[in-house]
């Protein structure tokens, strides 16, 4: 029986995080509007924040998968009722196992525990079917479409924005709370 944890993955353990998403830009480099070069330098993508945050789903103590949440609006007012859900990814050997539907799960469960983040957006890229329809299983519904919104090795892609509307104050009741009921998790 498979051990199946999330928690939460610090800069402290960058090392870990970058060898792992670093195979995310390499093996699916037409899901990424990143390369391997363009992180090669970067920091790690997150704060250690309530509101800037990246979470690891580790199959019996192994990496499996990524996803990374931060508050849009860290520091213009106007917009700090808005999440960016960015850099998710679940390695090949492990999709089709759910994984990435309970850690899309986690990070917004912690983004509905803040109790003012009412958006929650995300890019990604148009032929990534699977994923499109995974998001829309959690609400998510494209607003926008950017034509040859990436060129990588000669090939234009597409680049959906998609966004979820969270309930706001007495509306809580409107957003399913199966979907983000995970009592399994270990955090």
């Amino acid at each position: 029986m498979n051990t199946i944890t999330i928690k939460e993955i610090t800069a402290e353990q960058a090392n870990e995080y970058k060898t792992f998403f670093n195979q995310a830009l390499t093996n699916d480099e037409n899901n990424f509007r990143l390369s391997p070069n363009d992180d090669r330098d970067a920091l790690f993508p997150t704060h250690g924040l309530d509101d800037s945050f990246t979470l690891g789903i580790y199959v019996n103590d192994i990496l499996a998968g990524v996803g990374s949440f931060e508050r849009e609006g860290a520091t213009r007012e106007k917009l700090r009722h808005k999440g960016l859900l960015f850099r998710m990814y679940v390695s090949s050997e492990y999709r089709g196992k759910g994984l990435a539907k309970k850690l899309i799960s986690e990070i917004i469960h912690r983004a509905i525990k803040l109790g003012n983040i009412e958006q929650i957006n995300l890019t990604v890229i148009a032929n990534n079917m699977k994923a499109i329809k995974l998001y829309e299983q959690f609400g998510f519904r494209t607003f926008s479409s950017e034509e040859r919104a990436i060129k990588w090795k000669g090939q234009y892609f597409t680049e959906n924005q998609m966004a979820l509307k969270l309930p706001v104050s007495k509306a809580k009741s409107q957003y399913n709370p199966s979907l983000i009921a995970t009592p399994w998790i270990i955090t």
